[in-house]
């Protein structure tokens, strides 16, 4: 099983969400670590492929969303996590899509100097 990465405050927010959510998150990112796909993780449009995918939950009329990226061979690293609150689209908010662009650049960043520098040095 690959190993999990949460960006910045990423668990914290999913921590925030209800138990159920939670454990929704969790299922999704456990299937990710194990090579799968959950039924209710996609694509996020925008980013060029099916490499960064979005859980959405709904839950008692709220809109809870995870973003993850499956990019890396070797780990599975969780960016974002929020509540939608406009009611209005499916599309992800312009702020949001920012912070996951920069959490996104910031796991590339790690997972070059853990996974593939360590190798080049014969750690790995």
């Amino acid at each position: 099983m690959k190993p999990l990465h949460w960006i910045k405050g990423c668990l914290k927010s999913v921590q925030e969400f209800p138990e159920e959510v939670q454990h929704e998150v969790g299922f999704s990112l456990q299937r990710a670590q194990k090579g799968g796909k959950a039924a209710n993780a996609v694509p996020l449009v925008g980013f060029g492929s099916s490499k960064v995918l979005e859980v959405i939950i709904d839950e008692s009329g709220d809109t809870f969303r995870a973003i993850y990226t499956v990019k890396f061979k070797e780990a599975v690293y969780a960016l974002h996590a929020f509540q939608k609150k406009s009611k209005r689209g499916r599309e992800t908010p312009r702020s949001e899509m920012e912070l996951i662009k920069s959490r996104l650049k910031f796991a590339e960043a790690h997972y070059r100097a853990h996974y593939l520098e360590g190798k080049k040095k014969g750690t790995g």
